[in-house]
Parts: structure tokens; C-alpha cells; sequence
């Protein structure tokens, strides 16, 4: 199917690894232009950008950013901005997942959690929607939140369930406020994937995780990150405010 994203430009948080890269490759894959942030492992971000040239006609680029940071957060957007043109699609992948129980918990973790998971997108979503309304453009964001939003946690992740629950809300209201300007905002709701942020917690506890999942296995990020790209796409114009469960069923009512 011809998603009808080809020459469109993309910013994604979080793009060298997990999720983000399978993001980054699906989207390229459908010839748009990327701006992918990294903040730890350069080489990764380097190796990320020689695949997609390799593969794909697209204009592809990575940024060293600090989600946690506002003056990074905004030299981010204004260096993808200078660089390819235009940014027609928003995806806040970027996310980060700390243990620790409420009676044991941090400040600082607690705001850690918050400033990436839920204060990145706020920030991140306001320049994006402004910079639409200054072209008079179209436009899509694509926020990544999680089954514990809607379940919460058991396993010590309160600061992470309660970013993700902030997402949702923001997500729903910010559509509400640009739905009139064609700028959709949608979230996809993501259960357990193979990925690096925690695969140590499932190798530890695999029984335990693959318990909760009806389909029984976690999710691979390819298949995760091809909704995604479908839902930045022309195909979903009507589709605003709304959270797709691709949970493996950790979500049924």
C-alpha cells in the first residue's frame, strides 16, 4: 500500500535504537525524510544513518539531544528545520523506563521521568504545531504511550505509568485544539517489546511478563513501528485523539 509520505519530513525522538529505529527504517522505507535524535552512542546513530542511505533516496540526519533539556529540546527542532525544510510529522518515541518504588522514589527520578516523558512532548508538540501553523501545513504527531497508562504499575514504575497516563490526556486535549488546523495527534498504547530498555527485566521475570500477554510473546519493533508509520500517514486524516492498543491484547476490556 502507498502511503502517499513520500518527500515528507520527520522528526523522532529516541531514533537510534528500540522502537525509534524500527520507526526511523519503516519511515524511510515509505521515502521520508528523517531527523532522529540520539543522546548516548554516536556510532549507533552513525551506523542508523549509513543503513538508510544504503536502502533509501532520503535525506536522514541525527541530532544529540537531551529530551530533559529545554534549550536542547528547541536546538533540535531549529537544527532539523534548518537542515531539511520542513517538518510535516512529530514522533515522540524517546521515553525512559527507572525502577523504583513510591516509598522509595526520588525527586530527582520522579522529574527525570517527567521532564522526558511527558514535559519533551509538550515542548516538542508546541514548536511542531506552531511551526504548521506558520506554513499553513498539515501536519501529524505520533506519541508513544504505554498499557500502563490505563493499568498502572505493579513492579515499582509509578513515575513511568504516570507519565504515560499525562500523555494520553495531553494527547486528547492537544488534538481537540488543532483538529481545525488539519494537525492530527495520536497515540499508539505499546505493552512489552524485544527492546534494550527492558529486556533484562523480562529475561529475569519471562513467565511473569508472557503471563499478562494474551497473545503470548512480547512484540518485535518492526511490527509496532508499521502501525506507526500508517498512522502518520494521508490514510489516517480523520483519525484524531485516539489510542491504538497494540498490546498483544494486555489492554482488553
Amino acid at each position: 500500500m502507498d502511503l502517499n509520505l513520500k518527500n515528507r519530513t520527520a522528526i523522532v525522538t529516541g531514533g537510534a535504537s528500540g522502537l525509534g529505529k524500527a520507526l526511523v527504517l519503516s519511515l524511510a522505507k515509505e521515502e521520508v525524510n528523517i531527523c532522529f535524535t540520539w543522546q548516548r552512542n554516536e556510532s549507533r546513530a552513525r551506523q542508523l544513518i549509513e543503513q538508510v542511505k544504503a536502502t533509501t533516496p532520503v535525506e536522514i540526519m541525527a541530532v544529540k539531544t537531551d529530551l530533559s533539556d529545554e534549550q536542547s529540546r528547541h536546538q533540535l527542532f531549529t537544527t532539523c528545520i534548518e537542515k531539511l525544510g520542513k517538518a510535516d510529522i512529530l514522533v515522540n518515541n524517546a521515553g525512559i523506563w527507572l525502577s523504583g518504588y513510591v516509598s522509595e522514589l526520588t525527586h530527582y527520578d520522579w522529574d527525570r521521568v517527567m521532564n522526558v516523558n511527558l514535559k519533551a512532548v509538550f515542548h516538542l508538540s508546541q514548536l511542531f504545531v506552531n511551526h504548521c501553523r506558520e506554513r499553513d501545513q498539515a501536519g501529524s504527531i505520533l506519541n508513544i504511550t504505554s498499557q500502563a497508562a490505563f493499568h498502572g504499575s505493579t513492579t515499582g514504575h509509578a513515575h513511568y505509568a504516570a507519565s504515560k497516563a499525562g500523555l494520553v490526556a495531553f494527547s486528547i486535549s492537544l488534538a481537540r485544539e488543532v483538529a481545525r488546523q488539519n494537525i492530527n495527534v495520536n497515540n499508539i498504547a505499546v505493552g512489552l517489546m524485544d527492546t534494550e530498555m527492558i529486556q533484562s527485566h523480562i529475561e529475569q521475570n519471562l513467565d511473569y511478563y508472557l503471563s499478562r500477554i494474551p497473545v503470548g510473546r512480547v512484540a518485535r519493533p518492526d511490527e509496532i513501528a508499521d502501525i506507526g508509520v500508517f498512522m502518520v500517514s494521508p490514510k489516517t486524516s480523520y483519525m484524531t485523539g485516539a489510542t491504538v492498543d497494540v498490546t498483544g491484547g494486555m489492554l482488553m476490556r
